[in-house]
């Protein structure tokens, strides 16, 4: 049980932190105590927003010499309530939301060395001014913030060429659950000194330490991108699509998406704007952007010879290529709102899988059926990133169901397509994370020496477990 959060407590943080930088009115910490799935509601007795990382170190050194346990937070976009404080009121908040400057940007290193706070969306487009790219893509990138895609090593549309955002980090600033600092903000591509500390936290979610900043790598700037949409007579089709693209030029490829009717469907629906630029529906997608750094690449051309392989196989059934970025735009928009348009159609489970390539269309086809069986009426919607296995095997309420009552067989949900992707040798959380939704899983799947590896990290690095408590691990 961790301490109560006390007046002693609060008045010593108010005068490090300055009068905005502690929020204690119910009104103003509540947005920071529920998640934007609205799947947890949380309590919490005050709100730390540090502005460096000498504040950062302060904030969790006193918390730690009071017993009060931190929830770090960054966008707080988390699809498994990896950033709410539990419902006793006995966990504080720390927003990083005041720490987001680009502290550096080294063109010719091809680094940026950015604070925790900084949105993703942010960091891009400041490499962008400076002629470079920062590849990590994700639905949230305009919220979700540069330590929480650290944290919870987020994947996104780019992976199948960039890899996830662990791959993009060189160094790392990390305070740690006693308040020290490890400062090793390096641009090295190369160091063998001893264990590699800043992978140890990219993908902890918070329990292990906080990360205030962080130094990326980047890439250069595409000078060429060609994007096209699909129509897909099945999901077989849909992977032998990939595997022909990537064929023709894997360096390329930069982008390989998978969309089934039933989510599409939903998009055009009910996100404002959203127009199918095809002849007519279909039964599956395909969303497919090459990009190169060098201009006149002829990846036009490419394209076009390589969909054109695919409509004589019978692989896709049509296909058209955006003609301008506004249009590229409006059918990225196609894909980045099958979330948002879940929620607006009602109640949803969604699991974030992965699977080896080569087994993702029999994922779709066998949890599709399994949910199917398990709640007659209700709508599987399949959609996510083919190129690299992880598809997002969602399900909709039926349409004459009460939400609460379908929710509540959330985690039946979860376990039918689990076992689907056990048998298939994936793994139950691909980019999300395991946050306060799925910790009762890791004992399952990750059970034995590998638990027990990583709750003796966890003990060595957080001995009193103030740090996230509730996520991650299981608890015992």
């Amino acid at each position: 049980m961790t301490a109560q959060v006390g007046a002693e407590l609060l008045a010593g943080l108010r005068e490090v932190l300055g009068p905005g930088g502690v929020l204690t009115d119910p009104a103003d910490t509540a947005p920071y105590a529920t998640d934007w799935r609205r799947l947890y509601q949380g309590r919490t007795a005050a709100v730390l927003r540090p502005a460096n990382t000498r504040e950062v170190a302060f904030c969790v050194a006193s918390c730690a010499a009071s017993g009060v346990a931190i929830v770090p937070q960054g966008g707080n976009t988390s699809m498994v309530g990896g950033a709410v404080p539990s419902e006793d009121g006995r966990q504080v908040v720390l927003s990083l939301s005041r720490m987001r400057r680009v502290r550096a940007i080294d063109p010719v290193d091809m680094t940026m060395e950015a604070e925790a706070g900084l949105t993703l969306k942010e960091a891009q487009d400041a490499a962008d001014a400076a002629g470079a790219k920062l590849p990590l893509s994700i639905s949230s990138e305009g919220t979700a913030t540069i330590g929480g895609v650290l944290a919870t090593n987020a994947g996104g549309n780019n992976t199948v060429r960039y890899g996830n955002a662990r791959d993009m980090v060189l160094g790392l600033e990390v305070v740690l659950a006693d308040g020290q600092v490890i400062n090793a903000l390096r641009r090295l591509h190369k160091d063998n000194t001893g264990y590699c500390l800043r992978q140890l936290f990219v993908g902890s979610e918070g329990t292990l330490g906080i990360i205030t900043a962080a130094v990326l790598k980047l890439r250069p700037r595409l000078a060429e991108v060609e994007l096209a949409l699909c129509a897909v007579p099945d999901e077989a089709s849909a992977l032998t699509l990939f595997s022909r693209v990537r064929g023709q030029d894997a360096g390329a490829l930069q982008a390989f998406e998978y969309m089934s009717a039933t989510g599409m469907d939903f998009v055009l629906r009910h996100i404002p704007g959203a127009v199918l630029p095809l002849a007519a529906p279909a039964p599956h997608y395909a969303l497919v952007e090459l990009g190169s750094p060098r201009a006149g690449a002829g990846l036009r051309a490419a394209l076009e010879s390589v969909l054109a392989e695919a409509l004589e196989a019978g692989e896709i059934t049509d296909a058209v290529i955006a003609e301008s970025g506004a249009q590229r735009a409006a059918i990225w928009k196609l894909r980045e709102e099958h979330a948002e348009a879940q929620k607006r159609e009602g109640a949803s489970v969604k699991n974030d899988v992965s699977v080896p390539v080569s087994r993702v269309p029999e994922l779709i086809v066998r949890a599709s059926a399994a949910c199917r069986a398990l709640i007659p009426g209700a709508r599987p919607v399949a959609f996510g990133h083919m190129g690299d296995g992880n598809i997002h095997m969602n399900l909709q309420q039926p349409p004459d169901m009460d939400p609460t009552a379908f929710l509540a067989r959330g985690h039946e949900v979860m376990e039918a397509v689990n076992e689907v992707v056990r048998d298939l040798d994936g793994s139950f959380s691909a980019e999300h994370g395991v946050g306060r939704l799925k910790p009762d899983m890791l004992a399952e799947w990750r059970g034995g020496a590998e638990l027990d590896v990583m709750r003796r990290i966890k003990a060595a690095l957080d001995p009193a477990g103030l740090l996230n408590p509730g996520k991650v691990l299981p608890p015992g």
